[in-house]
């Protein structure tokens, strides 16, 4: 049985490389690439008595070192990321223990494009949008916020673009039975240089991360740097979200996917 007759699939998972400008200085990913000369050493410890000209080409394995984090590329947040405790005072999980129940559902995109970099949805503002393409949230159903930032991934001004979630509009979403979430941009929340000056006018440390704070209500998970969701239907499509399992792990590298009808 074919089960992706009649559709067709969309990548929503950004390339993981050694661009600059991909996450700030201190969390930037570091690829080393070692290619089929350079692995030679590894296979002849592993095979004493080999010779490199016995193997075809002369060549030995190429391979990767990786110096990541699990928020590296596009990945799914777990609730142990945003606190220590979640669904009034439960041990937050972590990456490993997320329901697989929530990451093959129907999706929904909102389109926030035209929103200011900077700006904080609220629930009136996924109402509306919600309105607009007539659909109705059931329980389990993926929502993906396509903002001006999927457009500028891998650019220099990438950190500081698109909207964000404020705390009541995610909370708002976790009541309607959302348990998973995505953006394009770098955080589910506004751009930190947003928050930062709004925590420096006014003292109030609750504007930070509200968005994501509100997994200690409810715990959700959260995918970020998504990518192409300007190429989706508003609705009438599945994603597909498994998070890598690394224990107790805040996150967990994902590979996105929509099942879209052909």
């Amino acid at each position: 049985m074919n089960l992706l007759q009649g559709r067709r699939l969309i990548d929503l998972s950004v390339t993981l490389d050694n661009n600059p400008w991909t996450d700030p200085p201190p969390l930037l990913p570091k690829i080393e690439y070692m290619d089929h000369q350079q692995g030679w050493p590894e296979m002849a410890a592993m095979f004493p008595g080999l010779e490199k000209h016995q193997m075809p080409g002369n060549e030995a394995w190429a391979s990767e070192k990786l110096t990541v984090t699990p928020h590296n590329g596009t990945h799914m947040d777990a609730p142990w990321h945003y606190s220590s405790t979640t669904n009034g005072g439960e041990p937050a999980f972590g990456i490993d223990e997320l329901p697989l129940e929530w990451c093959l559902r129907p999706g929904v995109k909102l389109d926030f494009r035209q929103r200011a970099d900077g700006a904080i949805l609220q629930p009136r503002d996924l109402q509306q949008a919600l309105q607009r393409i007539g659909h109705t949230l059931a329980p389990l159903d993926i929502v993906l916020i396509n903002t001006a930032a999927g457009a500028c991934y891998g650019k220099e001004d990438y950190l500081q673009r698109g909207c964000g979630i404020g705390r009541e509009a995610t909370l708002w979403l976790l009541e309607q039975g959302v348990r998973v979430v995505g953006t394009d941009a770098w955080s589910w929340d506004a751009p930190f240089g947003f928050t930062r000056e709004r925590f420096l006018q006014t003292g109030d440390a609750s504007l930070i991360w509200e968005g994501h704070k509100a997994g200690r209500d409810i715990a959700y998970g959260q995918m970020e740097k998504l990518t192409n969701l300007d190429q989706l239907p508003d609705s009438g499509f599945w994603v597909s979200c498994f998070p890598y399992k690394i224990k107790r792990a805040s996150a967990g590298f994902t590979r996105a996917v929509a099942i879209v009808e052909a």
